[in-house]
C-alpha cells in the first residue's frame, strides 16, 4: 500500500473510532413524578432513556391505599411519556409506576412515585440552613448510585465581589435527598472567599463508578463532611483587607456519597504574579489587590471522549489558564495546563464570566468553549476569534440549516475598546456568521427557539431593541428578559425564565412560583434548572423567601412530543454542572430543538454500571 494510502486509511480508522466512542453517563431510574394541575387532575410524567428505543411502548398504573394497582391507559403509551390521571380526589394518598412493553411483553416496574394528599404543585425539600447564610447556587448528581439525583447546594453566607474590600463568611455546602435528608456538610474555611467568582464547583460522576463527586477549590481549614481538616487550620491567610493573596491553594475531590475528600493536590494555576491577570484595552489594566487575579471558572469535560474531566479555569481579563483534572482509580491528575501567558498571546482578554464545554469538531471529544476563544481537547488552543470579554455566552445547533453548532455571545465595550456587542461565530472553525450592536456594551443576551415562526434561535440582548434571527435581521419585538431559559409548557419552543416566573414570547406568563425567590441579584437566577425529573422537559428550583425550604416545580402541562431525557446528552450534562458557574447561564443540549428539528438522534452513551452491580463484580 502506498505511504499516503496508509496515512488516509489511518485517518478513517480513527475518525470511526472517536465518532464510535461511547461515553459512560448516569445509571438513571425512570424518574416518574406526579403533580397536581390546576383542574385538580394529577399529571405524571417519566424518563426515555438515552439507551433504548425512541417508540418504547409505556403502560402507567396507579396504586390506591392497598389495593391491587389499576392500569390507567387503555392502549400503550406511544407518543408524549406523560399522563393525565383524571381522579382529583386530593385526600388519598396514591403511587405510579410505569412499565415497558418489550415484543409484547411488560418489562419490570419502575421505583414508584408516591403523591400524598393535598393540592400542592411542586416537591418540597426542607433544608438546614445555618444561621446567617441562604441557599444560594445548586447542582444534581446521582450521589449514592440508585439512579435518582440528589441535590447539592451553596448556602452562602456574607460575601464580596472581587474589587471590594471585607471579609467573608466561609462557603458551606449541603448535600440533601429529595425526601429533605441532610447527607453531610462541607465547610471550605475562612482561607475560601465567599462570591460569585470564587466559588465554582463541580458535581459529575468522574470514575465511572455510579457515584457522582464534588470537585472545587480549597484552603487550609476546609472540613470535609466526616470533620476530617484539609491543610492547616491553624492558618489564617486573610489580609487586612479581606483579600487572600498568600498562603496554599487546593484543588480537591470529595465523595458525592459522605462528603469526605478523597483526594486533594495544588490548586492550578496558582496565583503567583498576583499583578500579572489585568485586562486587555477598556478592561483595564493589571491589578493586584485581589481582582483580576481572582477570577475563576470551572466546567467538566469528555476529553478522552469516555469520561469527565474537572476544567479548573482562573482569568479571563487578560491571562487565561484552564487546567484538565482526571480523577480515575481513586487518583487525581493533571491531564493538561492550557497557558495564554501574557497580553501579546491572541489567546489573552477572551474569556467570559462563564464558559461552555461541546464537542465542536465532532470528533467525540469536548472542547472548552471560553468565550471567544475554543480551547481543544488536548489542552492547545483551537481558534481565537479576537472577540474579546463578554457575559452572556450560549452554544449550541442555533441554526440547524447550517452545519454543526454555533456561538452566540455578548460583548463588554468600554474605552477605547471597539466592535461588535453581540456576535454569532462557527463553534468549529471561529468564523464570524453574524456581528452587531457595534461599539455598544452589552451586558446581557440570549439566543435561543422561542419563535415558532422563525426557523432556528433567535437573538436578542441588552439595548437590542427587537428579536433577531440568525442573519441579524430584526423579526420581532423585545423579549420580556434576557436572563434564563426553560422547556415548559407542551410545544418544542422554549420560554423565558426570570425570576420566580415563567413567561412565554408572544403570549405573557404562563407560571409564578408563588412563594419562591431567586438568586444573583438582578440575574434573578434559579438555584438550578435541569431535566432532573419526569419527561425531557425542565424543572425549576427555586428556594423558598425564609430560605428554609427548596421547591423543585414540573410542569403539568401534557405534550405528544418525545424526547430523550436531555441528561443523556452529555453536552446538556456538562451544562448543568456548570451552570452554577460565575454569571449562571441557561443550559443547551448539542442538537437543535423545534418544530422543524429532525428526529433525535439516539445517543451514543452507554450506562455505568449501577452500584449494586459494582458491589456484586467486587465480591468475584
Amino acid at each position: 500500500m502506498k505511504p499516503y494510502k496508509k496515512i488516509l486509511c489511518f485517518s478513517f480508522l480513527l475518525s470511526t473510532f472517536f465518532a464510535s466512542a461511547q461515553r459512560q453517563m448516569e445509571n438513571l431510574s425512570r424518574g416518574v413524578v406526579a403533580v397536581r394541575n390546576a383542574e385538580g387532575k394529577v399529571f405524571v410524567s417519566w424518563r426515555l432513556l438515552g439507551t433504548e428505543a425512541d417508540n418504547t411502548p409505556f403502560n402507567l398504573y396507579r396504586t390506591l391505599a392497598n389495593a391491587k394497582a389499576e392500569k390507567l391507559n387503555k392502549a400503550p403509551l406511544l407518543k408524549g411519556t406523560n399522563f393525565t390521571d383524571d381522579l382529583t380526589d386530593t385526600l388519598a394518598q396514591r403511587s405510579y409506576f410505569v412499565k415497558t412493553i418489550v415484543k409484547g411483553k411488560e418489562g419490570e416496574a419502575s421505583k414508584p412515585f408516591t403523591l400524598k394528599p393535598g393540592t400542592r404543585n411542586y416537591l418540597s425539600i426542607p433544608l438546614q440552613t445555618p444561621g446567617g447564610y441562604t441557599p444560594n447556587d445548586a447542582s444534581v448528581g446521582d450521589l449514592d448510585g440508585d439512579g435518582d439525583y440528589e441535590i447539592i447546594i451553596h448556602m452562602a453566607g456574607r460575601g464580596r465581589d472581587n474589587p471590594s474590600n471585607g471579609f467573608t463568611d466561609p462557603p458551606i455546602f449541603h448535600a440533601y435527598k429529595l425526601d429533605g435528608t441532610l447527607m453531610w456538610t462541607i465547610n471550605l474555611g475562612k482561607n475560601i472567599r465567599e462570591g460569585a467568582h470564587y466559588t465554582q464547583f463541580i458535581v459529575m460522576d468522574l470514575d465511572g463508578d455510579g457515584k457522582a463527586e464534588l470537585s472545587c477549590k480549597t484552603g487550609d481549614g476546609t472540613i470535609d463532611g466526616k470533620g476530617k481538616v484539609i491543610g492547616d487550620s491553624s492558618k489564617h491567610w486573610v489580609d487586612n483587607n479581606g483579600k487572600i493573596l498568600t498562603g496554599p491553594e487546593y484543588f480537591t475531590v470529595f465523595s458525592g456519597l459522605t462528603g469526605e475528600a478523597l483526594a486533594t493536590a495544588d490548586y492550578l494555576p496558582n496565583r503567583n504574579p498576583t499583578d500579572a491577570w489585568g485586562g486587555i484595552g477598556g478592561n483595564g489594566g493589571n491589578d493586584n489587590n485581589g481582582n483580576r487575579v481572582d477570577r475563576f471558572l470551572a466546567g467538566v469535560a469528555y476529553l478522552d471522549g469516555k469520561l469527565p474531566s474537572v476544567i479548573m479555569c482562573r482569568g479571563y481579563y487578560g491571562r487565561s489558564v484552564l487546567a484538565a483534572w482526571d480523577y480515575r482509580n481513586g487518583k487525581l491528575s493533571s491531564r493538561w495546563v492550557f497557558d495564554s501567558k501574557n497580553r501579546e498571546n491572541p489567546y489573552s482578554g477572551m474569556g467570559y464570566h462563564s464558559l461552555s464545554i461541546a464537542d465542536v469538531d465532532a470528533d467525540g471529544k469536548d472542547e472548552v468553549v471560553y468565550g471567544s476563544m475554543v480551547v481543544d481537547d488536548d489542552g492547545k488552543g483551537l481558534f481565537t476569534t479576537g472577540l474579546r470579554h463578554g457575559d452572556a455566552l450560549h452554544v449550541t445547533d442555533h441554526d440547524p440549516s447550517r452545519p454543526g453548532l454555533e456561538v452566540f455571545g455578548v460583548h463588554e465595550i468600554e474605552e477605547p475598546t471597539k466592535g461588535p456587542g453581540a456576535a454569532l461565530y462557527d463553534a468549529k472553525t471561529g468564523a464570524i456568521i453574524w456581528k452587531g450592536h457595534e461599539d455598544k456594551d452589552a451586558g446581557r443576551g440570549v439566543a435561543a427557539n422561542i419563535d415558532p415562526t422563525n426557523p432556528g434561535s433567535e437573538m436578542w440582548w441588552s439595548g437590542s431593541q427587537g428579536l433577531y434571527n440568525m442573519k441579524g435581521e430584526r423579526i420581532g419585538d423585545n423579549p420580556p428578559s434576557t436572563n434564563f431559559l426553560i422547556w415548559w409548557d407542551g410545544d418544542l419552543t422554549r420560554e423565558l425564565l426570570d425570576g420566580n416566573h415563567i413567561d412565554k414570547y408572544g403570549v405573557g406568563r404562563i407560571f409564578t412560583a408563588e412563594g419562591c425567590t431567586s438568586n444573583n441579584g438582578t440575574k434573578s437566577t434559579p438555584a438550578l434548572s435541569a431535566d432532573i425529573l419526569g419527561d425531557w422537559r425542565e424543572e425549576l428550583i427555586e428556594r423558598t423567601t425564609d430560605n428554609k425550604e427548596l421547591r423543585i416545580f414540573t410542569t403539568p402541562i401534557p405534550t405528544e412530543h418525545r424526547l430523550y431525557t436531555l441528561m443523556h446528552d452529555a453536552q446538556y450534562r456538562c451544562a448543568i454542572a456548570w451552570q452554577n458557574v460565575g454569571y449562571n447561564q441557561p443550559p443547551h443540549p448539542g442538537f437543535y430543538v423545534g418544530d422543524d428539528m429532525k428526529k433525535q438522534s439516539k445517543p451514543n452513551i452507554v450506562l455505568t454500571k449501577s452500584v449494586a452491580a459494582n458491589k456484586a463484580t467486587a465480591k468475584k
